[in-house]
């Protein structure tokens, strides 16, 4: 098989095929987003003369975080709108029809990440039959800051977003000379990526893009303008420049990041914040009325996307995760759990009812759950729940596999099930996600959500049923709890989300 491809921009050439896959990584979609670029939409890129080397992951966008077998970003890193491809190598004789396409939005709270991730090899996917797209965006200041207007020629909110509809374009334009079919393309993101996704299935710039959409652990809601520019006030007082256009302009991307992480550091020190305090992310999309008219689960409940299918995972044991790396609050008193709940509007019925399905849980575990369940389960579940109302053919699943032998037992928490999506649970980088090195029974549930996440992309059938249908089989458990893992909140899954009937997302406010 070729190592060359066509694009709409030039040609490149990739890595030699590897067990059956051809990788292509680091192929621009867009111009650099800086200089007078800086803050603006993303500009469609230049082409090249003769064969760009594609052979390594390009830089990421401007970040603090130093992640796991991916570059880091270092001031001057400039080209970082680019994506990857893995193609399956087909010789002659072969088939050659065009396959199904699956394009990755990484997560990391808006603020971090890149497709470089080792999570994020789309090799075992292009063995199931998928041509995989991952894809690099601005985050934090660059992609989703606040940039007020001077004048008339202001600045999109949503930046992020918009690179992620131009690398989409980028894919319906050149996707056919790798193989992949322009229109059968499944948009997929886990977390903040998987928010991505539901933003995009209700944005007109994105519209027709593509068929399908995957989420896994979605994250909400999204931020009201009020917020957003509270926020960028905030960050420009840190670098000590107007919080105008042309002060942030003159602002570093490395100033930026600095500021940003010291105003989300405040944040998390002080507890009289508000519900920010609990997990700063201080960067996300904005529902500004025009390019993100409202919240995905509003819009979906509006019928916006109904034409587009949509499968919604969540794990049940989401802030685990968060607990473990030590980045999450210490809740150890019930008044502290009730300044929790008060600070984001939670009914106290539903901190009854936690108590209730779990008795013997402590103070710290019932935040632990709330916490996941409102930032993650139960927004992922309203996403399910809000598209299949408006006719929308919808899938749920709830990724419930955990394992003992290790202090502390590992949980079905957060990015947990990304690795088993992908294949990729026999990589090092993912022992600590899964607890060390897989079992035969963790390769036997990789293979089943790979075969999912495949036959979703092709056919719109992940292999069970709709949402909708009058059996508990409409929503798929992958894997089965450890009962010496930990607590067994899964197993109230149903209960749980009875229990949050009464709250209603809204935009975040300051």
């Amino acid at each position: 098989m070729t190592r060359v491809f066509d694009t709409a921009t030039g040609r490149v050439r990739g890595r030699a095929p590897d067990r059956g896959v051809v990788a292509v990584l680091g192929i621009p979609y867009a111009e650099p987003p800086f200089g007078a670029d800086r803050f603006r939409e993303p500009r469609p890129r230049r082409a090249w003369a003769g064969v760009r080397e594609c052979v390594e992951y390009g830089p990421v966008s401007p970040q603090s975080a130093e992640l796991p077998g991916a570059p880091r970003w270092s001031p001057g890193d400039e080209d970082i709108l680019s994506l990857n491809v893995w193609t399956p190598e087909r010789g002659s004789g072969a088939d050659t029809r065009p396959l199904p396409v699956l394009v990755w939005i990484h997560g990391g709270a808006y603020t971090f990440g890149s497709s470089a991730q080792p999570d994020f090899d789309g090799a075992a996917l292009a063995r199931a039959g998928l041509v995989v797209v991952t894809l690099n965006y601005r985050v934090g200041f660059e992609g989703f800051g606040h940039v007020p207007a001077d004048g008339e020629d202001g600045c999109p909110p949503n930046r992020g977003l918009l690179d992620q509809i131009a690398a989409l374009e980028w894919v319906r334009d050149s996707i056919a000379s790798f193989g992949g079919a322009p229109d059968n393309v499944t948009v997929a993101g886990q977390s903040a990526g998987a928010t991505s996704v539901a933003c995009l299935m209700t944005m007109d710039g994105a519209r027709g893009l593509f068929r399908r959409a995957i989420a896994h652990s979605a994250v909400g809601p999204v931020f009201a303008p009020e917020l957003a520019g509270h926020l960028a006030r905030k960050v420009a007082a840190e670098a000590g420049v107007p919080a105008t256009c042309a002060g942030l302009a003159a602002a570093s991307p490395h100033a930026l990041v600095r500021a940003s992480d010291a105003v989300a550091d405040g944040f998390r020190r002080d507890p009289h914040s508000g519900h920010i305090s609990w997990d700063p992310v201080i960067f996300g999309p904005v529902a500004d009325g025009r390019l993100l008219r409202a919240d995905p689960v509003g819009a979906l409940a509006d019928g916006e996307a109904s034409d587009v299918d949509l499968l919604v995972c969540h794990t049940t044991q989401e802030y685990w995760l968060f607990d473990a790396v030590g980045s999450s609050a210490e809740v150890a008193t019930a008044e502290e759990l009730s300044r929790f709940a008060r600070d984001f509007g939670i009914p106290d019925s539903v901190l009854e009812g936690y108590h209730r399905i779990v008795p013997g849980a402590s103070v710290h575990e019932i935040y632990l759950a709330v916490c996941g369940d409102l930032m993650y389960g139960e927004y992922s579940n309203r996403l399910a729940v809000a598209h299949a109302g408006a006719g929308g053919r919808t899938f749920l699943s709830r990724f419930a596999r955990q394992r003992s032998g290790s202090e502390p037992g590992v949980y079905a928490w957060h990015c947990a099930d990304v690795p088993f999506a992908f294949g990729n649970i026999a990589d090092e980088s993912a022992h600590f996600l899964i607890g060390g090195p897989p079992t035969p029974e963790d390769h036997r549930l990789s293979a089943r959500m790979v075969a999912a996440w495949a036959g979703f992309a092709a056919t719109g059938d992940p292999g069970w049923q709709p949402l909708g249908d009058a059996s508990r089989a409409a929503i798929r458990i992958w894997g089965a709890a450890d009962p010496a893992a930990g607590s067994g909140f899964w197993r109230d899954g149903e209960a749980l989300r009875e229990l949050w009937n009464p709250f209603t997302y809204r935009p975040a406010q300051p």
